[in-house]
């Protein structure tokens, strides 16, 4: 058949063609190029109008980055440094009002001489979350972890030590109390034991026994009130408490709403549809203004726990939807495995069930932070000095009077920065937890 081939063809080769690099139109950038930005007319179009539009922006943002002014007392002064530098009516960014009201932007109207309490409180939070975040440190951490926001309570606010120490103990003696209660009774009625005996333990024991030790071992630090607090540390107080707050208390909505208990299904859904159904900024003014009408008569509940309350359950709604679409995710076989190994509920979800519909429901879960952490903005409508709220009070002075995208360019920065690394987290997180194609 080959001879015949041969005798027939009028060219048959013998040997290979050396190898040759490929066209330059089909590797690298020029490939690229070609098939994404000029693959047809309407694609050449935009890309060209694009083109324009960026060279334009650039052509005014540059300069103004590049002339910017680090070093002055007011804005008067930045325009005088930048006629002298670059000329009279120069496009210059004047950023020298962070560099002189960094502080206020950080700290709010926090005691300067007390910047150590707030700096140290942030040092214990990244050391406390970091056994949480990344399992592979020492699991004899999270100790640590636990009391970590009772010492950064006592950080910030200050006062006597034995004030978030007889809270600690509330909640030690709750755990110790469930304990005992769960060998009797149900998980449900356990649970509700160790909450009546935390509220017991705040309302009758820790009062006098913060005053008795007070006197007996005088442990404080100069107290702060809330009405200081401002800038990002405000925004991170806030941010942080609701997102480390509502996730259990919506992964608990979550279970509550497919619950065959009438009662708690009912209102897990209520409750749920009523906070979803109400913008964040009504809770607020509902936080700032109706809450005490609710309170004892005398009650002086602190505008920023309330907020944090408000902020929470509002978060928390939201946090179990996502959390109920990770449980609809799963097959029923799930569930039916579970019943098959004997393990009853609470035991059937903490080990098989909310591992799997968690890992489904982080990128909605972490979506919801981003935008709590977002919405910490809102509360400058309600008198809270946020960062927002702090730089229109720098522009309202007489120095900085006329300065406005430095300060917000400065801010949206470091938004940026926190919301972009709680993103890459959740991808670096997905992508461990990624059991399916290995």
């Amino acid at each position: 058949m080959s001879d015949t081939h041969a005798q027939t063809a009028r060219f048959v080769r013998e040997s290979m063609l050396p190898e040759r690099e490929p066209p330059l139109a089909e590797v690298g950038a020029v490939k690229w190029v070609r098939e994404n930005l000029f693959s047809g007319w309407l694609n050449i179009l935009l890309t060209v109008v694009s083109a324009v539009v960026i060279g334009w922006i650039l052509l005014h943002i540059v300069p103004w980055f590049w002339n910017s002014v680090w070093k002055a007392g007011s804005l008067s002064q930045c325009r005088e440094i930048r006629d002298e530098a670059f000329g009279p009516g120069a496009s210059s960014a004047c950023f020298a009002v962070i560099t002189d009201r960094w502080h206020q932007l950080v700290f709010g109207f926090y005691p300067q001489t007390l910047y150590w309490r707030p700096v140290t409180a942030l040092i214990v939070f990244l050391i406390a979350a970091s056994p949480v975040l990344f399992p592979r440190l020492p699991r004899q951490a999270l100790w640590f972890s636990a009391i970590s926001p009772f010492i950064m309570f006592w950080l910030l606010w200050g006062g006597s030590v034995w004030a978030p120490l007889s809270v600690l103990l509330g909640i030690v003696l709750a755990y110790v109390a469930f304990r005992i209660a769960s060998r009797f009774v149900s998980p449900v009625l356990a649970m509700l034991a160790g909450v009546a005996v935390a509220v017991l333990c705040w309302g009758l024991l820790a009062g006098p026994l913060t005053t008795d030790m007070s006197r007996i071992l005088p442990i404080r630090l100069r107290a702060v009130g809330s009405d200081d607090f401002g800038g990002f540390m405000l925004s991170f107080i806030i941010g942080v408490s609701a997102i480390i707050l509502s996730l259990p208390l919506g992964i608990l909505l979550a279970l509550g709403r497919q619950s065959d208990l009438f009662f708690i299904n009912k209102v897990s859904v209520a409750f749920i549809e009523l906070i979803r159904g109400v913008p964040l900024i009504v809770w607020l003014f509902t936080a700032s203004l109706l809450l005490n009408y609710f309170l004892p008569p005398g009650t002086n509940f602190d505008l920023m726990l309330r907020v944090i309350i408000m902020v929470t359950l509002f978060s928390a709604a939201y946090i179990a939807e996502v959390v109920r679409g990770g449980l609809a995710a799963l097959p029923k076989g799930q569930y039916e495995g579970a019943d098959s190994l004997g393990l009853d509920y609470w035991q059937s979800m903490r080990l098989i069930i909310l591992p799997q519909a968690l890992k489904i429901s982080i990128p909605g879960i972490v979506n919801t932070f981003i935008g709590l952490f977002k919405d910490t903005t809102l509360v400058v409508f309600i008198g809270l000095l946020d960062p927002i709220g702090l730089s229109n009070a720098i522009r309202a002075s007489t120095d900085w009077n006329g300065v406005y995208f430095e300060l917000f360019v400065f801010i949206g920065l470091m938004f940026f920065i926190c919301c972009f690394s709680m993103s890459r987290y959740s991808i670096a997180l997905e992508k461990k937890l990624q059991r399916e194609h290995r």
